[in-house]
């Protein structure tokens, strides 16, 4: 949902005249997948990196519209809140040396911000939730100026009706209340892109449900929220909360969250988009002057930008996408469940595993979502996101076994199988999934590093947990600037 929105007021007609344009887009996309109309040239991948600035002492700098200005290069882009950036890093194969190309190309372009960044007093840090954030920030005027981000806060809230409540319970407990949308600016992550065909599509969409909690066990990254330590990926329960747009009414009614897992297992990318008008209201009913159906029918790709706003404000761990590039309409498989960071290297690390992992499954005989229920897969995601690496997951033919088990033992062997099938140079494919192997092998994640580091700080030097955290914070951006995996990190200096 990254396109600009003016300030506009919504009416019952604007409502209901967006719904019937919605309706007709999907008709469109049915007819398209029917003709078989998509582009078939070999597979593109590509990322998003959400990132946090800081100021020089770790805490939040809510300065992106100057970094912005000072980077001056349009990968750059603001996010939700004024403490946010993201960066779109080009589509390309995936195969031979692209892993390698890529992760260059990203440290390349990071230090760079980075160095434009300081000149307005902020630095740039990779990092699921910034551990210095603190409530006072969380407020209607951190937003981003960018209006689309205001007229989203109005709308979730007027569909809402009530201010937000957030509870989480982990090694400690938070509840607090909030009047805006900011508190999901606190959740930055990476996105990983696939692009596939529609023939293929429910294969991989369904593949990447399967793992998306060893994705989130084997990558935590999120430990603290507003100075406490709750669960390991707090961002996926934070996001959850800080997105939703029903009252308890609502909720007890059955209505499905904003934020979601889904419910069943899928045979088509059309079963997302249809469920997509059924479920949900529309946030943003903004309709363009394009007619789909003409377009079509003059043998034009139509950009169905209804059906895809729409589909841009449900956020969907792992979402179908839709566009038009060259005049060539794609879809691709959105990833989103990974935290940003520590490093670019755990960033392809992820990524790699990701890319292997879900090919090897979406092609296997027998697919592993005819051996799993599609409940246990949403179960493993939250059981992930509490406890990270000390997960117990559930896995056919394994049953529950610890997360780092489960990956030594089934899944990287499948990852490598994946990665040789993209035509990944072997040596790049080892050292990516090397990381991942040492990851498992220490137990070390993000997450376990901020914790024990956060731990060691406050008992060598007695501090409270604030400046604890705000040491750590500095910490974690040097060690984040070596390109080193996060498992090699000291969590003493």
């Amino acid at each position: 949902m990254g396109r600009d929105i003016q300030a506009i007021k919504i009416s019952g007609e604007d409502r209901r005249k967006y719904r019937d344009k919605v309706r007709v887009s999907l008709e469109v996309f049915a007819r398209m997948l029917h003709e078989h109309l998509f582009d078939t040239d070999p597979a593109q991948v590509g990322l998003e990196i959400e990132l946090n600035l800081v100021d020089e002492r770790g805490k939040p700098s809510m300065h992106n519209a100057d970094v912005l200005d000072a980077i001056a290069d349009p990968a750059w882009a603001t996010e939700l809140g004024q403490f946010n950036l993201e960066i779109n890093v080009p589509p390309r194969q995936l195969g031979g040396g692209a892993v390698a190309d890529q992760e260059q190309e990203i440290r390349a372009s990071l230090n760079a911000a980075d160095a434009k960044a300081r000149s307005t007093g902020s630095r740039l840090v990779m990092i699921g939730i910034l551990p210095t954030l603190a409530e006072r920030d969380m407020t209607e005027g951190t937003l981003s100026a960018n209006e689309r981000y205001r007229v989203l806060n109005e709308q979730i809230f007027a569909a809402r009706g009530e201010n937000m409540r957030i509870e989480i319970d982990g090694a400690e407990q938070l509840i607090t209340y909030a009047d805006s949308i900011t508190p999901e600016a606190a959740c930055t992550s990476v996105q990983l892109h696939l692009q596939v065909s529609p023939e293929s599509f429910a294969h991989y969409w369904n593949a990447a449900q399967a793992i998306a909690g060893v994705q989130v066990a084997l990558a935590a990254n999120s430990p603290f929220l507003f100075g406490r330590q709750l669960w390991h990926e707090t961002r996926i329960t934070l996001f959850e909360q800080a997105t939703d747009t029903r009252p308890d009414e609502l909720k007890y009614q059955g209505v499905r969250p904003r934020v979601w897992f889904g419910e069943r297992w899928i045979t088509s990318v059309f079963d997302l988009f249809e469920e997509n008008l059924r479920y949900f209201p529309a946030l943003l009913p903004i309709c363009e002057d394009e007619d789909p159906q003409a377009e079509l029918d003059r043998g034009a790709s139509p950009q169905l930008a209804e059906m895809s706003l729409h589909n841009g404000t449900i956020y969907r761990w792992n979402r179908p996408v839709y566009a038009v590039v060259d005049g060539k309409p794609h879809l691709r498989v959105e990833n989103r469940v990974l935290p940003a960071g520590p490093s670019v290297a755990d960033v392809m690390a992820n990524a790699a595993f990701y890319y292997g992992l879900v090919r090897s499954l979406a092609e296997a005989q027998r697919p592993i979502w005819t051996q799993m229920s599609f409940a246990t897969a949403a179960e493993n995601l939250h059981e992930a996101a509490r406890y990270g690496m000390d997960a117990q997951l559930y896995w056919p033919g394994l049953g529950e076994a610890p997360a780092a088990e489960l990956v030594l033992r089934r899944l990287l062997p499948l990852a490598h199988d994946g990665l040789r099938a993209w035509g990944v140079d072997p040596a790049h494919a080892d050292h990516l999934l090397g990381v991942i192997e040492q990851r498992c092998l220490t137990g070390k994640t993000g997450a376990s590093w901020q914790i024990a580091t956060t731990a060691a700080l406050t008992e060598d030097r007695g501090t409270g947990r604030e400046e604890a955290l705000r040491l750590m914070t500095q910490r974690y951006i040097e060690h984040m600037h070596t390109n080193a995996p996060v498992h090699t990190w000291p969590e003493r200096s």
